[in-house]
């Protein structure tokens, strides 16, 4: 019992001190993701601190960082330019109404159709946009790149890059806060090495006087209480015509990268989290944020790796993380606005080191063709486009790969029954994509007049497949011959059934077989 509860404070201390060194790392994430879609900085905190603070209380990851974030800022930019940040506001809620459904029918378990080298682009490629999101802090405040918010996908073409000595002051500190974050675990792991990074660096900027870039730089993060008020937007079929657009693809994107973000740090810790469960987190989160006065968000997989690689495994590493966050915003503004940028630049190039998957470079070579061009398309699309669009793009390459490949195995042999009849044993699956080869593999003048084929080792999967049983049965009924299908699974007899007289064949009935089908004998 009193091992047990060591364990447990030992846990909560983890989870707090984890929590602080996130809230640290979050503050200059949510002002530049503001300035991103076009909204006040204290409309980006607050998003942070609600989604994070709910997400961490009811999602179905512990651990999981949760605020706004970048892939949703670019979607909204429009949005606010074009209408006004009560329009965003309005298509928040929508979007957590939407994702609030997703969990509801279930649909988080879809992202077990994602492909490991879907993921490993994800990775990959989610740590190259974090990388570059950094080269960004290197421009100077208020010119041309800092408050576009077009370094923060990985355009670092029109920062006005600082220089001289102020560059180099900069690159010293990121170089300390690096080597404190390696070192300071061979030594002790009593405390996050992050958070002493942070304070370590903060410090001794402060007292020794050394000119850098600071928090406070990008904007103030003073502020009150957010509070509750309805949108102000007309509600109108033309208000619901101008926000759903926005709402879908917003919840799409915020699912996606939960739901992979979730999956990632399954993976780390060796746990696993609910994806529907963080679906509903997610759309409760940012409903209430809409109506709160922010920006809405998803996961976030660089603060989810700093609480992860600090300790953090529980609700509370979250929990503290958004609280913290808040008591910035209303006590400790000014103390925090003294944080350098370079420390936190350093914090997240560490993450940006422990996020990409290097062992992707070693196995290149031993994985398929096929994987290794996914891996490096998704990761090419992370950073061109984004995230949603990289996972789609990675999962149909993978699905029609995988449609070509075994499109290839569809094999028919024939044989002469002592009966008189004609006998084709069909192996492999027949789908869409086999269906050529399907029928290229039967002779239906040179057959008896009775043909029988066998589905032991096959499955009709889907419709293309049930038409061309059809086609192969008007070609038979053309010459005058009887066509059976023989060892149908009771899917395939089902899907025949419901064709109904859209095929005319024979079916041998066979309850007791019970090759290619889900279900138990």
């Amino acid at each position: 019992m009193f091992e047990l509860q060591i364990n447990r404070f030992a846990s909560l201390k983890d989870d707090v001190l984890s929590g602080l060194t996130v809230a640290l790392a979050l503050v200059p994430e949510a002002v530049a993701f503001a300035f991103v879609a076009g909204v006040e900085p204290l409309v980006g905190l607050y998003a942070a601190f609600m989604v994070g603070l709910i997400t961490a209380c009811i999602g179905g990851r512990p651990g999981m960082i949760s605020g706004a974030t970048g892939a949703l800022a670019v979607v909204m930019v429009a949005l606010v330019k074009d209408h006004g940040v009560q329009y965003l506001f309005a298509t928040v809620v929508l979007m957590g109404i939407l994702q609030i459904t997703a969990g509801a029918l279930r649909l988080g378990k879809f992202i077990r159709m994602v492909p490991h080298p879907v993921m490993l682009g994800f990775v990959n490629g989610l740590a190259i946009v974090i990388f570059l999101a950094q080269l960004g802090q290197f421009g100077n405040p208020g010119e041309t790149g800092w408050a576009t918010g077009t370094w923060l996908e990985g355009s670092v073409v029109d920062v006005a890059w600082v220089s001289g000595d102020q560059l180099t002051t900069m690159l010293v500190l990121v170089a300390i806060t690096m080597a404190i974050i390696y070192f300071l675990p061979k030594l002790t792991r009593a405390v996050p090495a992050s958070l002493v990074a942070i304070l370590g660096v903060s410090l001794a900027v402060y007292f020794l006087g050394i000119d850098t870039k600071v928090v406070g730089d990008q904007a103030s993060i003073a502020g009150g209480l957010p509070s509750f008020a309805i949108p102000e937007v007309p509600f109108t079929l033309e208000t619901l015509r101008i926000i759903f657009p926005y709402a879908v693809v917003l919840a799409a994107i915020g699912l996606i990268e939960s739901l992979l973000t979730l999956s990632l740090i399954d993976e780390l810790t060796q746990t696993r989290g609910r994806g529907n469960k963080e679906c509903v987190g997610q759309g409760v989160a940012n409903v209430a944020t809409g109506f709160f006065g922010g920006m809405g968000g998803c996961a976030m997989i660089g603060q989810s790796m700093i609480n992860v690689n600090s300790g953090g495994r529980g609700r509370m590493s979250g929990i503290t993380a958004a609280l913290a966050l808040l008591c910035f915003i209303l006590f400790a503004s000014s103390l925090i606005e003294q944080i350098p940028i370079a420390a936190l630049i350093g914090v997240m190039f560490i993450v940006v080191i422990g996020t990409f998957e290097w062992s992707s470079f070693r196995i290149m070579r031993k994985i398929p063709k096929v994987d290794a061009f996914v891996l490096v398309l998704v990761s090419a699309v992370t950073v061109a486009t984004d995230l949603a669009v990289a996972v789609v793009v990675g999962v149909i390459v993978s699905a029609l790969a995988f449609a070509w490949k075994h499109a290839t195995h569809i094999v028919v042999r024939r044989s002469e029954a002592e009966e008189g009849s004609t006998v084709y044993h069909v192996e492999g699956p027949l789908f869409f994509a086999a269906i050529t080869s399907f029928l290229e593999q039967f002779d239906p003048k040179a057959d008896k007049d009775d043909v029988i084929i066998d589905f032991a080792d096959s499955r009709v999967a889907d419709h293309s497949a049930i038409e061309a049983i059809d086609t192969m049965a008007e070609r038979y009924l053309a010459l005058g011959k009887t066509l059976h299908l023989r060892h149908l699974s009771p899917e395939c007899r089902q899907l025949l059934r419901r064709a109904g007289d859209l095929v005319e064949v024979n079916v041998i009935e066979d309850p007791t077989y019970r090759v290619a089908t889900d279900k138990l004998a």
